[in-house]
């Protein structure tokens, strides 16, 4: 695994402009030299505002939507169109905006699916339409996704993987139902650290003071099963993005002046 990266921007406006240039490049990037692209969404505050500049961003035509996959790290296990999924935070911010293909579009199942209201069983189904899409050059059942998005909570969970609940201790699975969770809505169904680890870059976002706390101690060595966000890391790449805020606890020594 990659050792991580800190980049500190001013604010976390900016921090979103950044960070939604960034995802831009890498995406056309990747579509050039492979001719498509994947990408692992988060919600919250920091995911929803990089995706609202990315929809106002000049460059967003660079990218081919069309040759553009979407997956979720996490979702709360609520009914489709509920105001508080992810999957539909991210349709009113950005998808419904582009021209993207439905079919690369994979939200996890909602509580009134295919799967009804069975947290565990939607995350299997989400498991296994991961490894349909994952190709023999990916060595594993999820795709190489080519960044993957995460937001850190201020108790340094990322995804829906809190610290010491049992979802963050899994090894085998790829996604689980997570039951109990300490903020609302209890029940969730998230990507663990094994699918996160499989991506060839993945990005944490955190900005604001409340989130200073969870990036010093993510960032300080702890266990990721005390610190969620400490074993989120890529194959290639490990990039925490944050304002000057939320690296106020941070060694100075451990990131450039915030520049940009």
């Amino acid at each position: 695994m990659s050792a991580p990266q800190v980049v500190v921007h001013r604010d976390k406006e900016l921090m979103a402009k950044a960070a939604a240039a960034r995802l831009i490049t890498k995406i056309v990037d990747a579509q050039s030299a492979r001719g498509s692209a994947s990408v692992v969404l988060t919600g919250g505050r920091n995911g929803n505002g990089l995706l609202a500049a990315l929809a106002e961003a000049p460059a967003r035509d660079a990218v081919d939507w069309s040759r553009l996959d979407l997956w979720w790290g996490d979702e709360r296990f609520l009914p489709d169109g509920d105001p508080e999924r992810n999957h539909t935070q991210a349709r009113q911010v950005l998808l419904d905006s582009v021209p993207l293909d439905p079919a690369r579009v994979h939200p996890m199942p909602p509580s009134d699916g295919p799967c009804g209201n069975d947290a565990d069983a939607a995350a299997a189904a989400y498991a296994t339409e991961l490894a349909a899409a994952a190709g023999p050059e990916d060595h594993g059942p999820v795709p190489s996704f080519d960044v993957l998005l995460l937001g850190v909570g201020p108790d340094t969970h990322v995804a829906s993987l809190f610290p010491e609940l049992p979802a963050v201790h899994e090894q085998e699975r790829t996604v689980v139902g997570v039951h109990g969770a300490p903020k609302p809505p209890p029940t969730r169904t998230s990507l663990t650290l094994p699918a996160i680890r499989a991506a060839r870059e993945v990005w944490l976002l955190a900005a604001g003071e409340d989130k200073a706390n969870a990036a010093a101690i993510a960032l300080s060595g702890a266990g990721e099963v005390q610190a969620p966000a400490a074993g989120a890391r890529g194959r290639s790449r490990t990039l925490w993005l944050l304002d000057e805020a939320a690296a106020a606890q941070l060694p100075r020594g451990l990131y450039p002046p915030a520049s940009a």
